[in-house]
C-alpha cells in the first residue's frame, strides 16, 4: 500500500513539474493541434482520390471501347487503397515526428529496403504500370480484336501484369504488359471490307457496273452487318487478262472478313444470271511453219 502511495505521489509530482508550465502546456497542445490537422488532412486527401478515381472510372465506362465493369470496379479498389496506405504511411511518420520520434534511422532503413526491392523487382513494377496505363488510357478491353507484335487475337484477359490473347486457331498468347510496345486495335472503329471483282475484257463494262450496284444494295439490304450500302468505284486495274473493278463496304468493327465473303459469293452468283464471263487463263498456240518445206 506504501509501495502505491509513492507511486502515486511520484507521479502527480511529475505532472505538476511538465504540465504546471504554461510554455510546456502551450507546446502540448500546439502539438496536440498538429497531430490533429495532419489526420484531418490526411482524411481530405484520400476522399479527393476517391472522388477523382470515381470520376476517371465513370468517364471510362462511357468510352466507345468494350470496358469490363468488374475490373475497372477492382482496379479502382486496388487504386484507392494505395493511394490510402501512401497517405496514412505519410500521416504516421509525420506524426511521429511531432512526439519527438527520430524518423532519421528509419528512413534510411526503409529507402535501402525500397531499393533492394526495386533492384529485384524492375520487370515487375513495369508490367504493373504498363497495365494501369492500358486499361485508364483504353488502349483496348476485353473483346477486342488485336494484334501485338506478330500476336493477332481477341482479347480475353486483362491483368495488372499480363494480357491474354486467343488467335482464331485456338492458341491464347500470355504477354507481359512491359513488353507491349505497340498495339494494333481493329476493334474501336468500323471496318472496310474491299472486294476486287474481276471480269473478262470482252465484257460489257457498263452492264457489269449497274449489275455490281444492284447487288450491293441487295446484300445491304439483308446483311446487318454493313453499316451503310456499299460503293462501287469503278475499273481498278488492267490486268493482261482481266478487269479488275473494285467494290468497297462499310462494315462493323473486325467483320470486313465476313463480310467480304458474303458479298463475293452474291456477286459470283448474280454474275453467273446475267452471262458475264469471269476470266480464266488462256493459252493459245501459233503454229510454225518450216520455211524449208517443199524445196
Amino acid at each position: 500500500m506504501k509501495l502505491k502511495t509513492h507511486l502515486f505521489q511520484d507521479l502527480m509530482t511529475w505532472l505538476k513539474e511538465h504540465f504546471g508550465n504554461p510554455e510546456t502546456l502551450m507546446t502540448l497542445v500546439w502539438i496536440v493541434v498538429k497531430i490533429v490537422l495532419i489526420y484531418i488532412i490526411a482524411r481530405i486527401c484520400i476522399k479527393i482520390a476517391d472522388k477523382t478515381i470515381s470520376h476517371m472510372v465513370a468517364a471510362r465506362e462511357k468510352s466507345p471501347l468494350k470496358f469490363d465493369k468488374r475490373r475497372s470496379d477492382t482496379i479502382g479498389k486496388l487504386i484507392h487503397n494505395l493511394i490510402a496506405y501512401t497517405v496514412n504511411l505519410v500521416a504516421i511518420m509525420l506524426i511521429l515526428g511531432q512526439v519527438g520520434l527520430n524518423l532519421g534511422p528509419l528512413l534510411a532503413g526503409a529507402g535501402v529496403l525500397g531499393l533492394a526491392i526495386g533492384f529485384g523487382a524492375q520487370s515487375l513494377v513495369k508490367d504493373v504500370i504498363t497495365g494501369f496505363f492500358i486499361i485508364f488510357e483504353d488502349q483496348f478491353g476485353v473483346g477486342d480484336v488485336i494484334q501485338i507484335d506478330q500476336f493477332k487475337g481477341t482479347v480475353e484477359e486483362i491483368g495488372i501484369r499480363v494480357t491474354r490473347i486467343k488467335s482464331w486457331t485456338g492458341e491464347v498468347h500470355i504477354i507481359p504488359n512491359g513488353n507491349i510496345k505497340q498495339v494494333t486495335n481493329f476493334s474501336t472503329y468500323n471496318s472496310i471490307a474491299i472486294v476486287d471483282v474481276a471480269i473478262s475484257y470482252e465484257s460489257d463494262i457498263d452492264r457489269t457496273l449497274s449489275v455490281l450496284k444492284e447487288v450491293v444494295g441487295h446484300i445491304h439490304e439483308h446483311t446487318n452487318k454493313i453499316v451503310k450500302e456499299p460503293e462501287v468505284l469503278g475499273v481498278q486495274m488492267l490486268g493482261t487478262s482481266e478487269l479488275k473493278i473494285r467494290v468497297i463496304a462499310e462494315c462493323l468493327p473486325n467483320t470486313q472478313g465476313e463480310v467480304g465473303r458474303i458479298m463475293n459469293a452474291q456477286i459470283k452468283k448474280q454474275l453467273d444470271a446475267y452471262g458475264i464471263e469471269v476470266p480464266y487463263p488462256r493459252v493459245v498456240n501459233y503454229m510454225k511453219s518450216d520455211r524449208g518445206e517443199g524445196a
